[in-house]
């Protein structure tokens, strides 16, 4: 008998697991107790990608795996669908939005890729029913804000609701800096929160023109924030020193000297 491949074993032991004899916890989960594992795994997996560890990612992506596995079997045992289906599934949108690989249909570049991509999902979606399709529909929801942000303004500019560079974007971040100076003057408070999101919903746009991906960038201004702050604690300790006996002028010198070191 053939040897079983590993994702069979994974798919069994998902089942041995689930089985009546098997784990308590595994045994108590549903699709709903197991969001907070499926989002955090992925950004596990994020964050191996980000350090380059291939040994790390390699875990990380068989967590990531276990959780579509964990979801399917589920499914599977209340007879509405199977990991087969899953896979099944994906494969025939594969094939079905690349004609240009699986069938006739020529392409000049990634951008024309991209264009035909949302033409299939459109009739996709009028082919279900949906006679007047949005060209934003299908982004979810639940994604993270910055990174909606950034599929509903590329969804946009497809269509050509878009500025024709990047100074218009960049004028837009200003001028919706002002507005919220204005709403702060006013003290309105859902003003304030309104502009705010006004003018982060303008900075995305312009991270997209620049060809930056805001979650990125953000990510790697918390952990350079992070960094400093650490190393200023680290500074004060040799002194028995705490953050909060130390004047503000003496946390910025100390900031800008780490600064400095990190730029030698």
């Amino acid at each position: 008998m053939d040897k079983k491949s590993n994702f069979e074993e994974l798919v069994d032991v998902m089942k041995r697991l689930r089985a009546p004899e098997g784990c308590p916890w595994d045994r108590e989960q549903t699709h709903d107790s197991l969001k907070p594992y499926m989002l955090e795994e992925a950004y596990e997996a994020l964050e191996a990608i980000d350090l380059r560890d291939d040994d790390e990612l390699c875990k990380e992506l068989g967590d990531v795996l276990l959780q579509v596995v964990f979801h399917a079997q589920i499914a599977d045992e209340e007879q509405r669908f199977s990991i087969d289906d899953v896979a099944g599934s994906i494969v025939e949108k594969l094939v079905r939005r690349h004609p240009h690989v699986f069938g006739d249909v020529q392409v000049k570049d990634a951008k024309n890729v991209l264009e035909n991509w949302e033409e299939i999902k459109k009739q996709e979606r009028r082919d279900a029913g949906l006679q007047q399709p949005s060209h934003l529909d299908g982004i979810p929801k639940s994604l993270p804000a910055l990174m909606r942000a950034q599929r509903v303004q590329s969804r946009a500019a497809r269509q050509g609701f878009d500025w024709p560079n990047a100074e218009g974007a960049l004028d837009k971040v200003e001028e919706e800096f002002a507005e919220l100076r204005q709403a702060q003057s006013d003290q309105s408070t859902e003003a304030i929160e309104d502009e705010f999101g006004d003018l982060l919903f303008s900075v995305v746009n312009t991270a997209r023109f620049l060809q930056i991906n805001p979650e990125d960038a953000l990510r790697r201004s918390v952990d350079k924030f992070e960094r400093r702050f650490r190393a200023i604690e680290s500074e004060l300790n040799k002194s028995n020193r705490s953050m909060r006996d130390t004047a503000l002028s003496e946390l910025d010198e100390l900031w800008d000297e780490i600064k400095r070191r990190e730029h030698t």
